[in-house]
């Protein structure tokens, strides 16, 4: 305390300003009355002592404050003559001070500023420090908790990404007993979104162009904020592209034009255009890309039955798979080409009506089968490996991506084939005369058994009726035998025709293998049928002529005038039956 006592008398003793002692105690002692603990003081700081600042809060001793509790603050903040408040802990300790606070003084200033603000429905500003169960610890100069309900007007997921960050919030609950606040962000993101709302509907209409931000991204389009209130951007609506995801092209929070296409008022649904903004680059497709015109492009998607080629954004053309290589036959685009993979292509057709360009790949180079004519013209003998063996005949490797077919048929002269892998196998080296070439429908046709002259068109000569010739049974049945006379060339020797006496079964007086003398009795080169007799050899070594044996063995006394070629034609009809019943018993 300053030195107030000058002098003093005896008789009354006054103090320079004229109080009396026992006054100036009755005042410091009502000073002190004044000042208690727990109380919040204004005081000025009067000097640094230490790690101390001292403190005149107008009590007989300064108020000491730690240093450090200016730790956040400037240096002006402490400095001589600046004022502070402080709280007061104990009226003096040991040394001679008063203990105060400004911490504690500002912490209780604080709640009073937060319940001002809760009573008066103010809006207070913290940040984020902390993420805890249910949802995030505030400070807005004490710790507060921000449920997560209440942490944005859609569910936040990620919460984590917004510690430490400021925002405005308002006090939905107060109470300073406790201590408990709780606060809510949502409140005034509702409150200021009913007020942009507003303003949002009165400009809706469709065709009306707005700016907005992207709030969310889903597999099928983009909602976006327009102030207020949402409008779904869909993925067709995008962009005249093809695109997979939104996310190709925006990511949240991205401000975007939009075109309002639809507006629902009683449901307040908007859908919303990006790609509308510009023209449809199908409106002058027509004219960019006419018949036959030459394109480039990226490969976009990929199907079964073809590649997507994008000419240009919004404009597409398919590639079948049977365009994309004269030769190869191709099961997949994928053995052809990528996604990613630039291609050239020539413009087949144009559907403007349903938006589909037809694009061929292989018209971009010659077309071999052209002039595959001149390189292999009938007659021609080729050389080539068996691809493939099919029931119905066999495709050989003419040269690469061209295949011919030596139909089943063409196999062979003499050989009844049932199926071409009786004869050959994949991979075998074959020679073929080609027959045919079909350019347009890519047919390439070769044979096999052209290779030799065809050993029927001279049998007749080479066996004329009335031959006898040595044959092998090859074949028994219950009307015959057949039996092979020369490479190929098998013979019917009927039932009747095997012996003098009546046979029951060929199979009793014949057997597989056997050698046997037969005579030729009948020839059709045509129809390719030879027929046999074992029973006229005997006949002709008795010195009986065939003739007479053929026009007497095979006709009655009605008909004892038929010529002898009458005879010969009655018994070629009936080999012919027999021929005939054996071919539908092989098929």
């Amino acid at each position: 305390m300053n030195e107030i006592v000058h002098s003093t008398n005896e008789g009354g003793s006054l103090l320079e300003n004229g109080m009396t002692f026992e006054d100036l105690l009755a005042e410091v002692e009502a000073q002190h009355d004044q000042i208690q603990e727990g109380q919040l003081v204004k005081g000025t700081v009067v000097a640094i002592k230490g790690d101390h600042v001292l403190v005149d809060v107008g009590y007989k001793s300064e108020g000491a404050i730690p240093l450090y509790e200016f730790r956040n603050e400037e240096e002006e903040a402490y400095s001589v003559g600046s004022e502070v408040t402080v709280y007061i802990e104990r009226s003096e300790n040991d040394q001679g001070y008063i203990d105060v606070s400004k911490e504690k003084a500002d912490r209780l200033r604080v709640w009073d500023e937060i319940a001002e603000a809760y009573e008066k429905d103010e809006v207070v500003k913290g940040t984020i420090v902390a993420r805890v169960k249910g949802g995030l610890h505030v400070d807005i100069g004490v710790k507060a908790f921000l449920p997560g309900s209440q942490v944005d007007l859609r569910p936040v997921r990620n919460l984590d990404r917004m510690v430490g960050e400021e925002y405005e919030f308002k006090i939905i609950k107060f109470n300073r007993r406790r201590p408990n606040i709780v606060l809510s962000r949502r409140a005034l993101l509702e409150r200021e979104r009913e007020a942009l709302k507003t303003d949002t509907m009165d400009r809706l209409d469709a065709g009306a162009k707005l700016k907005g931000i992207i709030k969310n991204l889903t597999d099928y389009g983009a909602f976006v904020d327009l102030g207020g209130i949402d409008g779904l951007l869909h993925i067709t609506d995008m962009s005249w592209g093809r695109i997979n995801h939104p996310s190709q092209l925006f990511n949240v929070g991205d401000e975007v034009d939009v075109v309002v296409l639809r507006y629902d008022q009683d449901t307040e649904r908007v859908s919303l255009g990006v790609k509308q903004l510009t023209a449809d680059p199908w409106d002058e497709a027509k004219d960019k890309y006419p018949l036959g015109s030459h394109v480039s492009g990226k490969v976009v998607s990929m199907t079964d039955y073809g590649a997507f080629i994008e000419i240009e954004p919004g404009v597409e053309g398919l590639v079948h798979v049977t365009e994309m290589s004269w030769t190869r036959r191709i099961k997949h685009p994928s053995r052809m080409v990528a996604i990613g993979d630039d291609v050239d292509a020539m413009v087949l057709d144009i559907d403007l009506e349903n938006k589909r360009i037809s694009l061929g790949m292989k018209q971009m180079e010659e077309n071999p089968w052209q002039s595959l004519t001149e390189r292999y013209p009938v007659g021609t003998v080729i050389q080539g490996r068996v691809r493939n063996i099919t029931e119905f005949g066999v495709f050989v490797g003419v040269e690469e991506g061209i295949d011919g077919l030596v139909h089943i048929s063409d196999l062979s002269w003499t050989h009844r084939v049932k199926h071409p892998s009786e004869l050959f196998d994949k991979g075998d080296e074959v020679e073929a005369v080609v027959l045919d070439i079909d350019s347009e429908n890519e047919r390439f046709s070769l044979g096999i058994k052209q290779l030799n002259p065809d050993p029927w068109s001279d049998l007749a000569e080479r066996y004329p009726r009335g031959a006898k010739v040595e044959g092998n049974v090859k074949k028994l049945t219950d009307y015959g035998a057949f039996i092979e006379i020369d490479s190929g060339i098998e013979g019917l020797c009927h039932v009747s025709e095997i012996s003098e006496e009546r046979v029951e079964k060929p199979a009793d007086v014949l057997k597989l293998g056997q050698t046997v003398e037969v005579l030729v009795i009948d020839v059709d080169s045509t129809e390719r049928r030879i027929g046999l007799s074992i029973r006229a050899v005997s006949r002709a070594e008795d010195g009986t002529d065939y003739r007479a044996y053929l026009a007497g063995g095979h006709q009655d006394s009605s008909r004892s005038t038929e010529t002898e070629d009458d005879a010969a034609t009655t018994l070629g009809e009936a080999f012919g039956d027999v021929f005939g019943k054996l071919q539908s018993d092989d098929d």
